[in-house]
């Protein structure tokens, strides 16, 4: 392994590390878990790249099993704008030539790594469930293919090797607060790009989906989608988010950064209305470890009723103005 790194003259394991204002995104704890276990058996270091305005505590990394926690401080990077972000870690990956880049497969990484990986000119594999490594000590990377019908193993020929992993799809460590390692502050390379500018951040009073306690989900038993207003009401009242089946999604209804399943994302909410889901296997790997599952469905048969706590059999529009008149 350390044959093959001299030979092109890279090492070390990297993660893009993702912020929400001023605390650091569950998702970097869990990649930088996933990256050391990978930086271990390559033999090589785990470093971070954060970009942010004002995280306070960016040695939360070094707890998590990070070596290194490169910070970037700068007002320029108050909102997520992906050209910015991406020139710098652009010059960042050129400059410290890792071996293994991991981005989070949050709404924002999905924008992201497609553009690094393209100005690096390598290649990208999307959505991985899963990392290994090789005899070869090439990183192994695991996605769902063909409509979610096979788990697909790559590599890719050009370096860094370069993933994105999906929000909820690894554990996160045991901090540990004595771990020793380096927090390194450098300037940004870049604080304006001529493409875009940010002219002004809404902030949306909306909980990630992949946090809440409670997910109203609707699938393809929803007619169309002026009706997406009607589980909009029953979360509402819930006080829940709001996600979708793929099946909605390619029908053109709903938020794709929503979606929940195989091609989307996995929720473990403690309390889950499926509505009109019928339960298929893609759908329900990214919700099945909910804590409570309660389904409604017209067909007794759907699959979805052989993983829910309580399964209600009829017509969604029939089932669901009633438990909002009650629940109000």
């Amino acid at each position: 392994m350390e044959r093959s790194n001299k030979a092109h003259n890279r090492s070390g394991v990297l993660v893009i590390a993702e912020s929400n204002e001023d605390t650091i995104h569950q998702v970097t704890f869990e990649l930088l878990g996933k990256g050391r276990e990978i930086a271990n058996e390559l033999g090589c270091e785990l470093g971070a790249l954060l970009l942010c305005a004002n995280v306070k505590q960016p040695e939360e990394m070094i707890s998590y099993g990070c070596d290194k926690a490169y910070v970037m401080y700068s007002h320029s990077f108050l909102y997520s704008e992906e050209v910015l972000y991406k020139t710098n870690i652009v010059k960042f990956i050129e400059d410290h030539k890792p071996e293994v880049v991991l981005v989070g497969a949050t709404p924002f990484g999905r924008s992201l790594a497609p553009r690094v990986a393209a100005a690096l000119g390598i290649g990208l594999t999307a959505d991985c469930t899963e990392l290994t490594v090789g005899e070869d000590g090439k990183l192994i990377q695991i996605r769902p293919a063909f409509s979610d019908n096979i788990l697909a193993h790559i590599k890719t020929r050009t370096l860094p090797q370069m993933a994105t992993v999906r929000y909820g799809e690894f554990p996160v460590p045991e901090g540990d607060s004595t771990r020793k390692g380096d927090v390194i502050q450098i300037p940004p390379y870049v604080e304006g790009v001529e493409q875009t500018c940010v002219i002004e951040g809404v902030k949306r009073n909306v909980q990630e989906l992949t946090e809440a306690d409670i997910v109203v989900a609707c699938g393809r038993g929803l007619k169309a989608e002026e009706d997406v207003a009607l589980i909009q009401k029953l979360a509402d009242c819930l006080g829940g988010q709001v996600g979708y089946s793929r099946a909605l999604i390619d029908a053109g209804i709903g938020d794709a950064t929503s979606q929940i399943g195989y091609s989307g994302l996995r929720v473990r909410p403690k309390l889950y209305f499926a509505c009109g889901i019928s339960g298929a296997p893609q759908h329900l790997a990214g919700m099945k470890e909910s804590g409570r599952i309660i389904a409604i469905n017209q067909d007794a048969s759907a699959p979805i009723f052989n993983v829910c706590d309580l399964g209600i059999v009829g017509d969604l529009y029939q089932v669901i103005p009633k438990l909002i008149e009650e629940l109000s």
